[in-house]
């Protein structure tokens, strides 16, 4: 049997407006569904006043997407493309333009860097920038009092008294030979590897790393007659290293005497490092040793040239090198054509 239902003209007036309602709700629901939604717009602006362990930057957001920005500032790190996930500043919310100092840096590498803003849609980000930061100051031994020696270029360099001897503490910078002649400033790795003659470069070709860790030098500039050293100072001899380890207590435990206390320059854990003698070694690496492609080893060894040839095999001669793994310094003889740092000693 068919059962009917019968319901009052004003109720069904009712009825409709509900579902009328409900219908132009669901509508408003789907179109701010569909409605794109948009993260912030910034740009990023230039890196400046760059030191060892900090620098300058900001950003603009010049338009703040689906709804207000609030917040906003930088993100940096040693990776690409930084985010805020990794380490960042806040500067404020809003639209327009901001500044930021991104603090806490390590010397001697490169940063990249992008400003940021957040709305409630999500974050969007400026262009990347990337900059290298420069090493920071030498530490040297404060109980030591230090002299001095400049060479023809005009850098001046600390000297210290080890035992009878007086050495260089810090890496030799000359791009000149005591009569002023040029030393070839060569950065193309296949030019470099086939030189008979003297040559220099910085590591990885950067100016940036000159005044800490000084210039890598080819055998051959060290056995040049025309001198690379300051007057009245040579490059040390194999002996003359023997005579500082053995100073210093042997091989064995000389390293640790010599290396600067930093982990500014030198790569955790540097053992031992005690700089008890003042001479201040610094790990400015090595160009073409033991095969590797390029530049190696900044920040892990610290490698330098003796004026000794290599009896048995005129491509080499003699070098000692410093680790930040070892408390010893040890010594062999290489390829002429590497890169390796200098010391000079007195007459």
């Amino acid at each position: 049997m068919l059962i009917k239902f019968y319901l009052p003209g004003g109720a069904m007036k009712y009825i409709f407006e509900i579902f009328s309602s409900l219908f132009i709700v669901l509508i408003a629901f789907l179109f701010q569904s569909c409605e794109k939604k948009e993260v912030p717009v910034v740009t990023t602006a230039e890196v400046t006043d760059i030191t060892g362990s900090g620098a300058a930057c900001g950003g603009t957001v010049t338009e703040e997407g689906t709804s207000l920005v609030y917040t906003r500032g930088i993100c940096w790190s040693t990776d690409r493309n930084p985010s805020t996930n990794n380490d960042i500043t806040n500067n404020g919310a809003g639209l327009g333009t901001y500044t930021s100092n991104i603090i806490g840096l390590k010397g001697s590498l490169t940063y990249h860097v992008r400003a940021y803003a957040t709305n409630s849609t999500g974050t969007g980000y400026g262009d990347e920038i990337s900059f290298r930061t420069p090493p920071r100051d030498i530490i040297f031994n404060q109980s030591i009092t230090y002299d001095s020696i400049s060479d023809y270029d005009g850098n001046v360099y600390r000297t210290v008294q080890i035992g009878q001897q007086t050495w260089m503490a810090e890496n030799l910078k000359a791009t000149h030979y005591q009569d002023g002649s040029v030393i070839q400033n060569i950065n193309d790795l296949g030019t470099w590897i086939t030189l008979s003659s003297g040559a220099y470069c910085f590591y990885e070709n950067d100016t940036i790393n000159k005044d800490v860790f000084g210039v890598l030098y080819n055998w051959y500039a060290v056995a040049d007659q025309r001198k690379i050293c300051p007057a009245g100072w040579h490059v040390s001899s194999d002996d003359e290293w023997t005579i500082l380890d053995d100073y210093l207590g042997g091989y064995h435990s000389a390293g640790m005497k010599m290396k600067e206390v930093s982990m500014s320059h030198w790569t955790s854990p540097n053992l031992g490092a005690s700089n008890e003698s003042g001479f201040t070694a610094l790990p400015a690496g090595a160009r073409r040793w033991y095969f590797q492609s390029d530049f190696s080893d900044l920040g892990t060894y610290g490698v330098f040239w003796t004026s000794t040839e290599y009896s048995s095999d005129n491509t080499k001669a003699s070098y000692r090198y410093l680790f930040a793994n070892s408390i010893n310094i040890s010594g062999s003889f290489y390829l002429k054509v590497t890169g390796f740092s200098v010391r000079c000693v007195k007459d």
